[in-house]
C-alpha cells in the first residue's frame, strides 16, 4: 500500500468538538450515574464481551445497550469518576473462533438492528476521543473490518495502542492476510487522545491521530468486500491471568456515512 502524510487542517480541539458525546460537544457532559447508553448513541452498536462458551463470546444487542439504564457490567461500564464508556478485556477470556485474544468491543450495526455492511464507495468515518487506562503489551482500539463479499475474516485496518505509548496502524495487505504496521503517533499511558478512521473515494484509508493524518491506498483485492467499524478494547496478548489486560475509556464515539 502506498502511504503519504499530511497535517490535518483541523486543530485537536476542533476534532474533539466534532465527536461530542450526544449533542453537547463536550465529554464533560457525560453523566457518571448513567449507563454508557445514557451518554452515548449506542443505537448503531452491538457489544461483544470476553465471556460465554468457547468460540462463542456473549453479544449484547443494541436495544439492551441503549438508555440511561442500559446494559453494563464489569467488562463494559461507565466510569463513575468521569462518565467514560469503559471497556475491560483480560488476558484470559472467551474468544472468537478466528482469534486467540479476548475483547470487550462494539461492532457497528444499522439502526434497524441488522449488521452494518457498507461498500467502500462513498465516505465512511469513525471518530473517537479516548484514553488507554491500562495495557499489558498491545490493544486494538478501533477497526475497519471485512464484512460480506468473500471468505476472509481479516480487518482492513486496525489501530493499536502499545504499552510504550506508540500508536500503530496495522494495514492489511490483502484479504488473504499479512499486515503492515505504521507508527502514527505517541501518547503517554492514561493521556486522552483522538482518532479518526475513514474511507474516502473507495480507494483510500484516511487515518488521523491527534490532528496528524496519514493516507493509505486500498488494494483492489478488497473491492469485493463490504466493511463495518469496531471500537473498544481488543486485547492483543493472552495468558491465564484474569487480572492483567487492557482497559480503555472512551469520551466520544461517532460514525457517519455519506
Amino acid at each position: 500500500m502506498t502511504r503519504f502524510k499530511s497535517l490535518a487542517t483541523a486543530t485537536v480541539a476542533g476534532i474533539v468538538g466534532t465527536i461530542a458525546v450526544l449533542s453537547t460537544g463536550s465529554a464533560a457532559a457525560a453523566d457518571p450515574n448513567k449507563a454508557p447508553g445514557g451518554n452515548f448513541d449506542l443505537s448503531v452498536w452491538q457489544l461483544q464481551e470476553p465471556v460465554g462458551s468457547p468460540g462463542s463470546p456473549t453479544t449484547i444487542s443494541s436495544s439492551r445497550l441503549q438508555g440511561a439504564n442500559g446494559y453494563q457490567d464489569s467488562y463494559f461500564y461507565t466510569d463513575t469518576r468521569d462518565g467514560a464508556m469503559t471497556f475491560w478485556a483480560p488476558e484470559k477470556g472467551v474468544t472468537t473462533p478466528n482469534s486467540k485474544y479476548a475483547r470487550s468491543e462494539l461492532r457497528e450495526m444499522n439502526r434497524n438492528g441488522s449488521a452494518a455492511d457498507w461498500s467502500l464507495k462513498g465516505s465512511h468515518r469513525m471518530d473517537a476521543t479516548l484514553r488507554v487506562v491500562s495495557v499489558t503489551s498491545n490493544v486494538c482500539v478501533g477497526q475497519i473490518h471485512l464484512g460480506s463479499g468473500g471468505s476472509s475474516t481479516k480487518p482492513l485496518v486496525e489501530l493499536y495502542y502499545r504499552a510504550n505509548g506508540d500508536i500503530v496502524a496495522g494495514i492489511e495487505n490483502s484479504p488473504a492476510g499479512g499486515q503492515t504496521p505504521h507508527t502514527v503517533g505517541h501518547v503517554s499511558l492514561g493521556k486522552t487522545w483522538t482518532y479518526s478512521i475513514a474511507v474516502s473515494g473507495g480507494r483510500t484509508i484516511d487515518l488521523t491521530v491527534n490532528g496528524s493524518t496519514t493516507h493509505y491506498t486500498i488494494p483492489t483485492s478488497f473491492d469485493p468486500y463490504k466493511q463495518y467499524f469496531k471500537a473498544g478494547s481488543y486485547n492483543q496478548s493472552s495468558s491465564d491471568s484474569t487480572t492483567k489486560g487492557a482497559r480503555v475509556a472512551f469520551y466520544g464515539l461517532t460514525v457517519s456515512h455519506n
